[in-house]
Protein backbone atom coordinates (compact mmCIF):
# COMPACT_ATOMS: atom_id res chain seq x y z
CA UNK A 1 0.00 0.00 0.00
CA UNK A 2 1.62 3.15 -1.40
CA UNK A 3 2.21 6.37 1.50
CA UNK A 4 0.63 9.59 1.10
CA UNK A 5 2.38 12.50 4.04
CA UNK A 6 -0.29 15.44 4.46
CA UNK A 7 1.21 18.46 6.38
CA UNK A 8 -1.39 20.22 8.66
CA UNK A 9 -3.67 16.83 8.12
CA UNK A 10 -6.35 18.27 10.72
CA UNK A 11 -7.10 21.42 9.02
CA UNK A 12 -9.33 21.97 6.11
CA UNK A 13 -7.51 20.87 3.28
CA UNK A 14 -4.85 18.56 4.71
CA UNK A 15 -8.35 16.90 6.15
CA UNK A 16 -10.33 16.34 3.15
CA UNK A 17 -6.64 15.14 1.45
CA UNK A 18 -6.42 12.79 3.99
CA UNK A 19 -10.14 11.37 3.59
CA UNK A 20 -9.56 11.66 -0.17
CA UNK A 21 -6.81 9.31 -0.41
CA UNK A 22 -7.78 7.16 1.98
CA UNK A 23 -10.74 6.42 -0.07
CA UNK A 24 -8.19 5.67 -3.02
CA UNK A 25 -6.60 3.11 -1.02
CA UNK A 26 -3.56 4.65 0.10
CA UNK A 27 -2.07 4.75 3.85
CA UNK A 28 -2.30 8.44 5.55
CA UNK A 29 0.89 9.94 7.70
CA UNK A 30 -0.63 12.95 9.18
CA UNK A 31 1.74 15.57 10.61
CA UNK A 32 -0.52 18.30 12.59
CA UNK A 33 0.73 19.67 16.13
CA UNK A 34 -2.38 22.07 16.43
CA UNK A 35 -0.51 25.27 15.76
CA UNK A 36 -4.05 26.60 15.04
CA UNK A 37 -5.17 27.00 18.18
CA UNK A 38 -1.75 29.02 18.82
CA UNK A 39 -2.64 31.34 16.05
CA UNK A 40 -6.48 31.76 16.02
CA UNK A 41 -7.00 30.49 20.12
CA UNK A 42 -9.13 27.28 21.51
CA UNK A 43 -12.48 27.97 19.28
CA UNK A 44 -9.83 27.42 15.94
CA UNK A 45 -8.26 24.16 17.54
CA UNK A 46 -7.97 21.15 15.01
CA UNK A 47 -7.96 18.59 17.83
CA UNK A 48 -11.73 17.36 16.99
CA UNK A 49 -10.98 16.83 13.14
CA UNK A 50 -7.66 14.96 14.40
CA UNK A 51 -10.73 13.20 16.34
CA UNK A 52 -13.05 12.87 13.44
CA UNK A 53 -9.84 12.02 11.09
CA UNK A 54 -8.43 8.86 13.57
CA UNK A 55 -12.10 7.99 14.01
CA UNK A 56 -12.77 7.74 10.43
CA UNK A 57 -9.87 6.47 9.07
CA UNK A 58 -9.18 3.83 11.41
CA UNK A 59 -5.59 2.04 10.23
CA UNK A 60 -5.11 4.15 7.40
CA UNK A 61 -4.59 6.76 8.93
CA UNK A 62 -1.18 6.98 11.24
CA UNK A 63 -1.26 10.65 13.25
CA UNK A 64 2.28 11.89 13.78
CA UNK A 65 1.77 15.12 16.51
CA UNK A 66 5.18 17.42 14.42
CA UNK A 67 5.83 20.55 14.06
CA UNK A 68 7.61 21.02 10.52
CA UNK A 69 10.31 23.32 11.76
CA UNK A 70 11.68 19.82 13.70
CA UNK A 71 13.88 19.39 10.65
CA UNK A 72 15.43 15.91 12.12
CA UNK A 73 12.11 15.13 13.13
CA UNK A 74 10.80 15.70 9.42
CA UNK A 75 14.03 14.03 7.86
CA UNK A 76 13.86 11.20 9.96
CA UNK A 77 9.79 10.27 9.06
CA UNK A 78 10.60 10.31 5.71
CA UNK A 79 13.24 8.04 6.01
CA UNK A 80 11.19 5.67 8.11
CA UNK A 81 8.69 5.35 5.16
CA UNK A 82 11.07 6.25 2.23
CA UNK A 83 10.18 4.71 -1.59
CA UNK A 84 6.90 3.54 -0.03
CA UNK A 85 6.04 7.32 -0.38
CA UNK A 86 3.89 8.55 -3.35
CA UNK A 87 2.32 11.92 -2.90
CA UNK A 88 3.09 14.53 -0.93
CA UNK A 89 0.41 16.99 0.15
CA UNK A 90 1.89 20.32 1.58
CA UNK A 91 -0.71 22.47 3.78
CA UNK A 92 0.50 23.44 6.75
CA UNK A 93 1.36 26.82 7.22
CA UNK A 94 0.60 29.92 9.50
CA UNK A 95 -1.77 31.33 7.06
CA UNK A 96 -2.48 35.10 9.04
CA UNK A 97 -1.22 38.79 7.79
CA UNK A 98 -1.59 39.90 10.91
CA UNK A 99 -0.39 37.14 13.00
CA UNK A 100 2.74 37.38 11.00
CA UNK A 101 3.21 41.04 11.34
CA UNK A 102 3.44 40.11 15.35
CA UNK A 103 5.86 37.57 14.87
CA UNK A 104 7.43 37.51 11.50
CA UNK A 105 10.18 35.27 12.79
CA UNK A 106 7.81 32.11 13.25
CA UNK A 107 5.41 32.53 10.14
CA UNK A 108 9.00 33.01 8.00
CA UNK A 109 10.59 29.28 10.31
CA UNK A 110 7.12 27.83 9.18
CA UNK A 111 6.19 28.53 6.05
CA UNK A 112 9.56 28.91 4.28
CA UNK A 113 11.85 26.92 6.25
CA UNK A 114 9.02 24.72 7.29
CA UNK A 115 8.92 23.62 3.33
CA UNK A 116 12.47 23.47 2.89
CA UNK A 117 12.33 20.78 5.46
CA UNK A 118 9.45 18.79 3.68
CA UNK A 119 10.87 19.49 0.14
CA UNK A 120 14.39 18.29 1.38
CA UNK A 121 13.12 15.47 3.14
CA UNK A 122 11.46 14.71 -0.12
CA UNK A 123 14.38 14.59 -2.20
CA UNK A 124 16.74 12.51 -0.25
CA UNK A 125 14.25 9.50 0.51
CA UNK A 126 11.35 9.80 -1.88
CA UNK A 127 12.65 11.13 -4.71
CA UNK A 128 9.51 9.89 -7.19
CA UNK A 129 6.72 10.77 -5.33
CA UNK A 130 4.93 13.52 -6.55
CA UNK A 131 4.90 16.74 -4.57
CA UNK A 132 1.18 19.07 -4.22
CA UNK A 133 1.87 22.60 -2.45
CA UNK A 134 -1.10 24.71 -1.26
CA UNK A 135 0.56 28.04 -1.96
CA UNK A 136 -1.52 31.42 -1.74
CA UNK A 137 -3.05 34.32 -4.29
CA UNK A 138 -0.86 36.73 -1.69
CA UNK A 139 2.23 35.56 -3.60
CA UNK A 140 1.12 38.63 -5.95
CA UNK A 141 0.96 41.09 -3.61
CA UNK A 142 -0.90 44.54 -3.46
CA UNK A 143 -0.40 43.95 -8.16
CA UNK A 144 -4.17 43.33 -7.95
CA UNK A 145 -5.37 46.53 -6.69
CA UNK A 146 -3.86 48.71 -9.30
CA UNK A 147 -6.25 47.01 -11.70
CA UNK A 148 -9.02 49.62 -13.17
CA UNK A 149 -12.13 48.54 -11.00
CA UNK A 150 -15.59 50.14 -11.56
CA UNK A 151 -18.04 50.61 -8.52
CA UNK A 152 -21.16 48.69 -8.65
CA UNK A 153 -23.90 48.90 -5.67
CA UNK A 154 -22.52 45.85 -3.69
CA UNK A 155 -19.35 45.04 -5.33
CA UNK A 156 -16.44 46.25 -7.31
CA UNK A 157 -15.90 44.98 -10.76
CA UNK A 158 -12.93 44.94 -12.67
CA UNK A 159 -13.70 47.44 -16.04
CA UNK A 160 -15.07 45.66 -18.95
CA UNK A 161 -12.83 44.11 -21.89
CA UNK A 162 -9.83 44.22 -19.53
CA UNK A 163 -7.34 40.82 -20.13
CA UNK A 164 -8.07 39.85 -16.74
CA UNK A 165 -12.08 40.00 -16.55
CA UNK A 166 -12.53 36.32 -16.60
CA UNK A 167 -9.87 36.08 -13.98
CA UNK A 168 -6.26 37.22 -13.42
CA UNK A 169 -3.86 34.10 -14.38
CA UNK A 170 -0.44 33.29 -13.72
CA UNK A 171 1.09 35.78 -15.92
CA UNK A 172 0.80 38.59 -13.16
CA UNK A 173 3.81 39.51 -11.46
CA UNK A 174 4.68 38.90 -8.01
CA UNK A 175 7.22 41.74 -7.95
CA UNK A 176 7.38 45.33 -6.77
CA UNK A 177 4.36 44.81 -4.70
CA UNK A 178 3.38 44.81 -1.33
CA UNK A 179 2.68 41.25 0.01
CA UNK A 180 2.59 41.57 4.16
CA UNK A 181 4.79 39.36 5.67
CA UNK A 182 2.68 36.49 5.29
CA UNK A 183 2.66 36.96 1.74
CA UNK A 184 6.18 37.10 1.52
CA UNK A 185 7.09 33.97 3.57
CA UNK A 186 4.24 32.22 0.62
CA UNK A 187 6.30 33.62 -1.73
CA UNK A 188 9.99 31.59 -0.54
CA UNK A 189 7.76 28.41 -0.33
CA UNK A 190 6.35 28.63 -3.57
CA UNK A 191 9.66 29.71 -5.18
CA UNK A 192 11.41 26.82 -3.51
CA UNK A 193 8.75 23.97 -4.56
CA UNK A 194 9.18 25.29 -8.03
CA UNK A 195 12.65 24.99 -7.64
CA UNK A 196 12.86 21.60 -6.48
CA UNK A 197 11.00 20.82 -9.41
CA UNK A 198 13.16 22.26 -11.82
CA UNK A 199 16.42 22.34 -10.38
CA UNK A 200 16.09 18.20 -9.04
CA UNK A 201 13.46 17.12 -11.33
CA UNK A 202 10.39 16.92 -8.36
CA UNK A 203 7.00 16.33 -9.61
CA UNK A 204 5.67 19.33 -8.23
CA UNK A 205 2.78 21.42 -8.13
CA UNK A 206 2.19 24.69 -6.43
CA UNK A 207 -1.48 25.91 -6.41
CA UNK A 208 -2.07 29.31 -5.51
CA UNK A 209 -5.72 29.50 -3.90
CA UNK A 210 -8.28 31.69 -3.40
CA UNK A 211 -10.76 31.49 -0.15
CA UNK A 212 -10.51 27.70 0.52
CA UNK A 213 -13.46 26.42 2.29
CA UNK A 214 -15.30 24.01 3.50
CA UNK A 215 -17.63 22.12 5.93
CA UNK A 216 -14.76 21.43 8.49
CA UNK A 217 -13.32 24.49 8.37
CA UNK A 218 -12.30 25.40 11.70
CA UNK A 219 -13.16 29.45 10.68
CA UNK A 220 -11.58 32.06 12.39
CA UNK A 221 -11.81 36.21 11.94
CA UNK A 222 -8.25 36.07 10.73
CA UNK A 223 -8.42 33.54 8.25
CA UNK A 224 -11.41 31.82 6.61
CA UNK A 225 -13.81 34.44 5.51
CA UNK A 226 -16.73 33.04 3.98
CA UNK A 227 -17.11 30.19 7.15
CA UNK A 228 -16.68 33.17 9.57
CA UNK A 229 -19.70 35.00 8.02
CA UNK A 230 -21.52 32.01 8.72
CA UNK A 231 -20.32 31.06 11.52
CA UNK A 232 -20.96 34.60 12.70
CA UNK A 233 -24.64 34.72 11.55
CA UNK A 234 -25.16 30.80 13.45
CA UNK A 235 -23.69 32.49 16.54
CA UNK A 236 -24.90 35.72 16.82
CA UNK A 237 -21.72 37.09 16.97
CA UNK A 238 -20.56 40.63 15.60
CA UNK A 239 -18.87 40.72 12.12
CA UNK A 240 -16.78 43.21 11.40
CA UNK A 241 -16.28 44.43 7.54
CA UNK A 242 -12.39 45.75 7.12
CA UNK A 243 -12.21 48.35 4.58
CA UNK A 244 -13.57 49.21 1.27
CA UNK A 245 -17.00 49.29 1.77
CA UNK A 246 -17.77 45.69 2.21
CA UNK A 247 -17.35 45.44 -1.76
CA UNK A 248 -13.85 43.98 -1.90
CA UNK A 249 -14.46 40.52 -3.99
CA UNK A 250 -13.48 37.31 -3.54
CA UNK A 251 -13.39 33.79 -5.22
CA UNK A 252 -14.63 30.54 -3.31
CA UNK A 253 -13.72 27.19 -3.83
CA UNK A 254 -14.99 24.53 -2.05
CA UNK A 255 -12.27 21.76 -0.56
CA UNK A 256 -14.08 18.71 -2.35
CA UNK A 257 -13.20 20.66 -6.02
CA UNK A 258 -9.46 21.58 -5.17
CA UNK A 259 -8.90 17.98 -3.84
CA UNK A 260 -10.19 16.62 -6.63
CA UNK A 261 -7.55 18.99 -8.54
CA UNK A 262 -5.16 17.12 -6.65
CA UNK A 263 -5.77 13.65 -7.53
CA UNK A 264 -5.96 14.76 -11.24
CA UNK A 265 -2.27 16.03 -10.50
CA UNK A 266 -1.10 13.11 -8.65
CA UNK A 267 -2.27 10.72 -11.41
CA UNK A 268 -0.86 12.81 -14.09
CA UNK A 269 1.90 14.50 -12.81
CA UNK A 270 4.03 17.18 -14.20
CA UNK A 271 7.24 19.47 -12.79
CA UNK A 272 7.60 22.05 -11.79
CA UNK A 273 3.83 23.69 -12.29
CA UNK A 274 1.87 26.33 -11.17
CA UNK A 275 -1.51 27.07 -11.02
CA UNK A 276 -3.80 29.96 -10.09
CA UNK A 277 -6.81 27.62 -8.32
CA UNK A 278 -9.74 29.29 -6.93
CA UNK A 279 -13.73 29.68 -7.37
CA UNK A 280 -12.98 32.02 -10.81
CA UNK A 281 -15.83 33.45 -12.37
CA UNK A 282 -18.03 30.55 -11.14
CA UNK A 283 -18.23 30.98 -7.41
CA UNK A 284 -17.01 34.36 -5.99
CA UNK A 285 -18.30 37.20 -4.10
CA UNK A 286 -18.38 39.97 -2.61
CA UNK A 287 -18.61 41.05 1.54
CA UNK A 288 -21.86 42.55 0.82
CA UNK A 289 -23.14 40.14 -1.66
CA UNK A 290 -21.75 37.19 0.95
CA UNK A 291 -23.70 39.18 4.04
CA UNK A 292 -26.88 38.97 2.13
CA UNK A 293 -27.05 35.64 0.93
CA UNK A 294 -25.32 34.11 4.45
CA UNK A 295 -28.81 35.94 6.20
CA UNK A 296 -30.77 34.25 3.56
CA UNK A 297 -29.11 30.57 3.99
CA UNK A 298 -29.22 30.74 7.99
CA UNK A 299 -32.68 32.48 8.33
CA UNK A 300 -30.69 35.46 11.21
CA UNK A 301 -30.18 38.23 11.14
CA UNK A 302 -26.32 39.41 11.54
CA UNK A 303 -24.78 42.40 13.64
CA UNK A 304 -21.88 43.56 11.37
CA UNK A 305 -20.37 47.22 11.09
CA UNK A 306 -17.62 48.56 8.98
CA UNK A 307 -14.15 49.58 9.58
CA UNK A 308 -13.28 52.24 7.28
CA UNK A 309 -9.59 50.59 7.39
CA UNK A 310 -8.53 48.05 5.12
CA UNK A 311 -6.12 45.46 6.33
CA UNK A 312 -2.65 46.30 4.69
CA UNK A 313 -2.20 44.43 1.38
CA UNK A 314 -5.56 43.02 1.22
CA UNK A 315 -6.93 42.80 -2.21
CA UNK A 316 -9.60 44.92 -3.27
CA UNK A 317 -10.89 42.33 -5.85
CA UNK A 318 -9.85 38.58 -6.44
CA UNK A 319 -11.14 36.33 -9.12
CA UNK A 320 -8.61 33.71 -10.11
CA UNK A 321 -8.59 31.77 -13.50
CA UNK A 322 -8.27 28.30 -13.76
CA UNK A 323 -7.47 28.55 -17.07
CA UNK A 324 -4.11 26.68 -16.89
CA UNK A 325 -4.82 23.78 -14.87
CA UNK A 326 -8.41 23.01 -16.89
CA UNK A 327 -6.50 22.88 -20.05
CA UNK A 328 -3.92 20.79 -17.87
CA UNK A 329 -6.49 18.52 -16.63
CA UNK A 330 -9.80 18.76 -19.17
CA UNK A 331 -11.38 16.13 -17.30
CA UNK A 332 -11.41 18.36 -13.42
CA UNK A 333 -14.69 20.38 -13.20
CA UNK A 334 -16.26 22.62 -10.03
CA UNK A 335 -19.46 21.56 -8.33
CA UNK A 336 -19.77 24.05 -5.14
CA UNK A 337 -20.59 27.67 -6.49
CA UNK A 338 -20.60 30.51 -3.56
CA UNK A 339 -24.72 29.23 -2.58
CA UNK A 340 -23.69 25.68 -2.54
CA UNK A 341 -20.77 26.08 -0.37
CA UNK A 342 -22.96 28.52 2.14
CA UNK A 343 -25.73 25.72 2.57
CA UNK A 344 -23.95 23.25 3.04
CA UNK A 345 -21.73 25.37 6.18
CA UNK A 346 -25.36 25.77 7.73
CA UNK A 347 -26.42 22.62 7.24
CA UNK A 348 -23.48 20.87 8.71
CA UNK A 349 -22.93 22.61 11.53
CA UNK A 350 -25.89 23.14 12.87
CA UNK A 351 -24.77 21.47 16.02
CA UNK A 352 -21.40 22.87 16.58
CA UNK A 353 -22.27 27.27 15.40
CA UNK A 354 -24.69 27.65 18.23
CA UNK A 355 -25.38 31.23 19.90
CA UNK A 356 -23.59 31.23 23.13
CA UNK A 357 -26.70 32.23 25.27
CA UNK A 358 -28.02 28.52 24.18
Amino acid sequence: MGVVIVTGSCGLIGFESSSHFAGNGLEIVGIDNDMRATFFGPEASTGPSRERLERRLGDAYTHVDMDIRDRQGVLGLFARYGQEIELVVHTAAQPSHDWAAREPFTDFDINAVGTLNVLEATRLHAPEAVFIFTSTNKVYGDTPNALPYVELDQRWELEPGHRYEGGIDESMSIDASLHSLFGASKVAADVLVQEYGRYFGLRSAVFRGGTLTGPNHAAAELHGFLAYVVRCAMTHTPYTVFGYGGKQVRDAIHSTDLINAFDEFFRTPRVAEVYNIGGGRFSNVSVLEAIELVQEVTGEAMSWTVSGEARRGDHIWWIGDNGRFATHYPGWSQEYDVPAIATELFELNREHWVPRSS
